[in-house]
């Protein structure tokens, strides 16, 4: 097997031990900073390679000692920093505003003896996210080359700004980025194999219980070689096989290939906290974390797949497998693809069902709430980096901070994020009572309409398709800021899926009490209600439709209005049924259930794996932190299906069990306080500091030359709402995201490039 490593951070392969370098801290720098983070001065000077200048030394100690790593964690650098990749982020203290670098090779642990080989001084750095890269051409059996493998990689370089492997095998090969490791040793680089070389592979996530199955297959048998959860994944898959995802508690993407057999797999975790993409090829297949990855590729074209324009209009996201790139795919959920003998399968080895099972009353619930939090919350905080909680005062991530406190962390960081829009957009006053409740050590950011605006370029490149998640920007904001305090945090994310958080679910059942009133009074009702303005209509046209439609009704924009935006070629290439098609078939999944069960499952499904998680992943990445989601834990699920409906709603309370279990913990007013969902003021700002930008890209030239929206029909839909005639927020924000997507990945045009066009716009 042909091997190409590259391991940043360790000798023995780019460096020798005891080479020479320079100490420099990396960590906090706060006297200095960019959009992108903190930096190390750095010479621009024309025509000279980027050089460190200057950087305080403290006294050399061991990292493995501190135990807990602070800004005075030590590592050597070359003299010379390494070559530029677009989009790594500056954790390497090398960082260009318009092309960042990666870390270069980095050395020994600075309290080594000279010349000592790391594994036998320093043993433990971190191990945290990573992305993931790789082509298999079984169809032609060209080989694979070790430069687009690597290529891939680079391509999400921020995702493991400390380096990269990489391994190829005649015609399959892949690659692997890291975010620092566990284990220096060089048995825990990536792709990892087995003893015998005959498995092989390259992961990205996290399996918490790691510790408890590595235990069982010690006792089986298995032999370790190195302290990271990696090696006990591909231990458990070797001697398991696809069943091990059943024991698997976690969040993970990752590809195992077995030599003898020539068989590459594809596994997804349960929920699809973590991504992973594919792409059929005239060759064969290429799988990565991330869109951006498989463009490196020749044979992988950045085409529209406006088939998927319906739904994002409808939606905000592309729902379904297939993604808004033609011929992309993402691996759904809780499945795995195997590739073996020319043939291409997927199978699923977990879903969300649901079972009816006798009321076991409410106490019971409540305690089985609690301890499945404490327990999910207590897997989650293994780590030998610091931890943190992304707090937004709301009851989600007060109840991730409360349960950490007892398991008895005693200093406990937190970090919020507030837009600097108005008060009524200021929820901070929230998050810092929480914070002062249980003594945490508090950070906070603010979001303005300038830096909203500025920072729209780049929230469309990491998330790869339109999405519309405005949210998404300031979470950006608030792990850059977590980013200098912590490598990990915590979130909320996940809680209104389990426990029916969403003010639709209390709307659909009102509908459905309403169709429920006998014929002869709704026809009087119907009419009284048509004469009431224009909700209530709604609500009548609502009712009368089937559970699908009626859904639709609700989470769709007006799809008519939307259409009639189309030009007449964009109405030739969609056909209007796409999102409810898929909507059927989640429906179909769920016959039979009650119909809060059915749209959850939905969610579950669509809107949670299609839209929220992959705002937390690429936004929480960019930064280069792992976010986790202790709610997602897959048990929470499993218990969501066995749970009578009536604990999710009760009395006109959303969340009602998760309320009731965290109320000990929790000031009342923080538990029942009105949901706001951290809404984003595009109204106003659409009226007001975004008008021109808004009208200088949507009316542009290079838009209207795209021809897929009438220009006049644009015009007069911003005009409607900047006199406040209506309120067009939603498909103006679908719109812009839609053209600046257009931009970055068809055109070819850089984050750069379009933070200057802003710029000139505003002026």
């Amino acid at each position: 097997m042909d091997r190409h490593r590259r391991a940043f951070g360790i000798p023995g392969h780019d460096a020798r031990p005891g080479s020479r370098g320079r100490a420099v801290v990396l960590g906090r720098n706060r006297s200095r900073h960019c959009r992108d983070g903190p930096q190390l001065s750095i010479d621009r000077r024309r025509g000279r390679r980027r050089v460190l200048r200057a950087a305080a030394l403290p006294s050399p100690q061991c990292i493995a000692g501190i135990g807990i790593p602070d800004a005075d964690q030590l590592c050597v650098l070359r003299d010379h920093v390494g070559s530029c990749t677009c989009g790594v982020p500056p954790h390497c203290g090398c960082v260009a505003r318009t092309r960042p670098c990666h870390r270069s090779e980095a050395g020994l642990c600075v309290a080594a003896p000279a010349g000592a080989y790391p594994a036998a001084y320093c043993k433990r750095c971190y191990l945290i996210m990573c992305g993931i890269a790789g082509v298999y051409r079984f169809r032609s059996g060209r080989p694979a080359e070790a430069a687009e493998i690597r290529a891939m990689c680079d391509a999400v370089a921020y995702r493991g700004p400390d380096g990269q492997g990489l391994e190829t095998d005649a015609d399959f090969g892949m690659g692997h980025r890291r975010l620092s490791i566990i284990d220096v040793d060089q048995r825990s680089l990536q792709p990892m194999q087995s003893d015998d070389e005959q498995w092989m592979i390259s992961y990205n996530g996290e399996v918490y219980n790691y510790l408890e199955l590595k235990r069982e297959l010690a006792a089986a048998g298995c032999r370790f070689h190195t302290t990271s959860d990696t090696e006990v994944v591909l231990a458990a898959f070797r001697r398991w096989g696809p069943t091990a995802l059943q024991r698997f508690n976690g969040m993970y993407a990752f590809a195992v290939w077995h030599r003898a057999t020539r068989t590459l797999t594809l596994v997804r975790d349960r929920l699809g906290v973590k991504p992973l993409y594919y792409a059929h090829t005239p060759d064969g297949i290429a799988f990565a974390s991330e869109i951006k990855s498989l463009l490196r590729l020749p044979e992988v074209a950045a085409a529209a797949n406006y088939r998927l324009l319906d739904g994002y209009m409808g939606v905000g996201y592309c729902p379904g497998e297939e993604t808004f790139f033609d011929g992309i795919c993402r691996l759904p959920p809780g499945q795995f693809l195997e590739v073996r003998g020319g043939s291409v399968l997927k199978r699923t080895y977990w879903d969300l069902e649901f079972t009816s099972e006798p009321d076991a009353g409410e106490a019971a619930y409540v305690n089985e709430t609690q301890s499945l939090l404490t327990d999910a919350v207590r897997l989650q905080l293994r780590s030998d980096v610091p931890l943190g909680v992304f707090l937004s005062g709301g009851v989600d991530s007060s109840a991730v901070v409360a349960a950490m406190r007892r398991q008895g962390v005693s200093q406990i960081k937190t970090f919020a994020v507030n837009w600097d829009f108005g008060a009524e957009y200021d929820e901070g006053h929230y998050a810092r009572e929480v914070a002062a409740t249980f003594k945490t050590e508090h950070h906070e950011c603010r979001v303005t309409p300038e830096s909203f605006r500025s920072a729209i370029p780049r929230y469309v490149w990491h998330m790869d398709e339109p999405v519309q998640e405005a949210a998404g920007i300031a979470l950006h904001a608030v792990a850059e800021m977590a980013k200098q305090e912590v490598d990990v945090a915590l979130s909320g994310e996940g809680s209104d899926e389990v426990f029916g958080g969403y003010p639709v679910y209390r709307y659909m059942s009102w509908l459905e009490r309403y169709r429920n009133v006998p014929q002869p009074i709704r026809c009087g009702l119907d009419a009284l209600l048509a004469r009431c303005g224009p909700k209530w209509r709604k609500l009548v046209t609502l009712s009368q439709l089937a559970l699908e439609r009626r859904y639709l009704g609700v989470a769709l924009c007006e799809m008519s209005e939307v259409r009639e935006l189309y030009s007449d070629r964009l109405r030739s290439e969609t056909d209007g049924a796409g999102v409810e098609k898929l909507v059927e078939s989640y429906y179909e999944t769920t016959a039979g259930s009650n119909i809060q069960r059915r749209m959850q499952y939905l969610d579950v499904k669509s809107w949670l794996v299609d839209d929220l998680l992959i705002k937390a992943d690429r936004m929480s990445m960019a930064a280069s932190i792992e976010l986790r989601v202790p709610f997602l834990d897959h048990r929470f699920l499993e218990f969501a299906g066995r749970l009578p409906v009536k604990y999710r709603l009760r009395s006109g309370e959303d969340k009602y069990l998760l309320k009731k279990a965290v109320e000990p913990y929790l000031p009342r007013h923080i538990v029942y306080r009105r949901k706001l969902g951290f809404p984003t003021p595009l109204a106003e700002l659409f009226r007001g500091a975004l008008k021109d930008y808004v009208r200088g890209v949507l009316l542009s030239e290079r838009c209207c030359d795209r021809r897929l929206f009438e220009p006049d029909r644009i015009s007069h839909l911003l005009e409607k709402h900047e006199h406040a005639e209506a309120d067009h927020h939603k498909t103006i924000w679908r719109l812009l995201v839609l053209e600046v997507w257009h931009r970055l990945f068809v055109d070819g045009d850089t984050v750069e490039q379009l933070a200057y066009s802003e710029q000139e716009l505003a002026a």
